[in-house]
């Protein structure tokens, strides 16, 4: 759990950086290429000349976010500085420095780690990336935890953390024109885990994910923010899907003793080429529903639920949509619906209801998932959120 000192810090603008070299010549370097943000009072650095120096400043400089190292120093090398940064701060991510080629120490680097690492000689325009990139993540992560602090307050709160749950999904969804998206979910009586979000990506993509955490309540809730907020910092830095999932298990997986997991299917669409790629993490797969009303329920791709094993691979499918197709995304409160014959809805029964009704808009394709569960269970109590994300590409006129 975050103190209230570095909670504070987070909502500032201005990020402190501790720089790690014996090169005399590297201070007034840096200096120089990064005059304009330190101008800005966006970054602060601050030196040091080997481990030993830089584990005292630490201890003595109040609101170190990132350390940048070399690897080779006097008196105590970057490697072994990794290992002891986290006896001053678990929250400090540190970024290597190393020669050209010098894998077997990068490789030793991120396992003791690093978060990332950069090659000499300093390409500054890299470097500058590189640093933003890490803070991003820094931030991100900060945000997580005081999201998880808050739900923590509101345990009893069960209303409170309901309204929450309802705010982090999307209300608008921008497109470009070539494709519409729509998303709705319609929550259980109790606190569920469904997510849904969408997220613009490099060079015109967007990624979308379906979700549904394991349990019930304000745990549910704790550990469905916590898996959006994580899946956000990764596809910042990954582009393919199944090794987004990949980072993902490995992340949630670290200290969780309550042993929950979330069931996740993360897509990249490309507009451009009217091509996906998706990867599903325990999750059903997605529906691709034809513009005359045909379907078909596409590959499922293996892949355990995330949080519950680290160092999984997570494999991956694609395809390709024509004018007019949909890929529908839900969680199984659609087909596990039961209605008063204890009779599960089912997918055939969704795809049905397509084939009676071809060529809709992606928000009619959505409501009609949700209406169905609805009219089906109808009688029943509602035993599990009911979710569903649909994107077309290039939606026909709406019916």
């Amino acid at each position: 759990m975050f103190s209230q000192d570095v909670k504070q810090k987070s909502k500032k603008a201005k990020y402190k950086i501790l720089v790690v070299d014996d090169e005399p010549d590297l201070r007034p370097l840096f200096l120089q290429h990064m005059r304009r943000p330190i101008r800005s009072k966006t970054y602060d650095f601050v030196f040091a000349h080997d481990g030993f120096e830089a584990l005292e400043k630490l201890k003595t400089e109040e609101g170190i976010d990132m350390v940048l190292s070399d690897i080779n120093m006097p008196r105590m090398d970057g490697l072994t500085l990794l290992e002891r940064i986290p006896e001053v701060s678990s929250e400090i991510k540190a970024v290597i420095v190393s020669a050209y080629g010098d894998m077997e120490n990068i490789r030793v680097a991120m396992n003791r780690g690093a978060f990332d690492f950069i090659t000499k000689p300093i390409d500054f325009k890299d470097l500058k990336i590189t640093v933003k990139r890490t803070l991003d993540h820094i931030e991100e992560w900060r945000k997580a935890f005081e999201a998880r602090e808050k739900l923590l307050l509101l345990q009893n709160e069960l209303t409170v953390a309901s309204m929450i749950q309802q705010s982090i999904l999307p209300e608008r969804f921008v497109t470009d024109g070539s494709y519409k998206l729509f998303g709705a979910m319609q929550p259980a009586s109790n606190i569920g885990g469904d997510f849904f979000d969408v997220i613009n990506l490099p060079n015109g993509k967007v990624g979308l994910v379906i979700a549904d955490v394991s349990g019930k309540g304000v745990p549910a809730a704790l550990f469905m923010m916590l898996s959006r907020t994580v899946l956000r910092s990764v596809t910042g830095n990954i582009e393919e899907p199944g090794e987004v999932l990949e980072v993902v298990n490995d992340q949630l997986h670290e200290d969780n003793e309550s042993c929950m997991f979330v069931t996740m299917l993360y897509i990249v669409y490309d507009p451009n080429t009217n091509e996906f790629v998706y990867s599903s993490g325990g999750h059903d797969p997605p529906l691709l529903v034809r513009s005359d009303g045909s379907s078909v329920q596409l590959e499922l791709t293996d892949g355990m639920a995330l949080g519950i094993v680290p160092d999984l691979k997570y494999q991956q499918s694609s395809c390709t949509l024509n004018q007019g197709d949909s890929v529908v995304l839900y969680t199984d409160g659609v087909t596990e619906a039961i209605n008063t014959d204890e009779e599960q809805l089912g997918i055939e029964r969704v795809r049905e209801a397509f084939k009676s009704k071809p060529a809709m808009s992606a928000k009619r394709s959505c409501n009609l998932v949700i209406e169905l569960v609805e009219d089906f269970a109808r009688g029943m109590p509602q035993f599990d959120d009911t979710t569903c994300l649909v994107l077309q590409c290039k939606e026909l006129p709406a019916l």
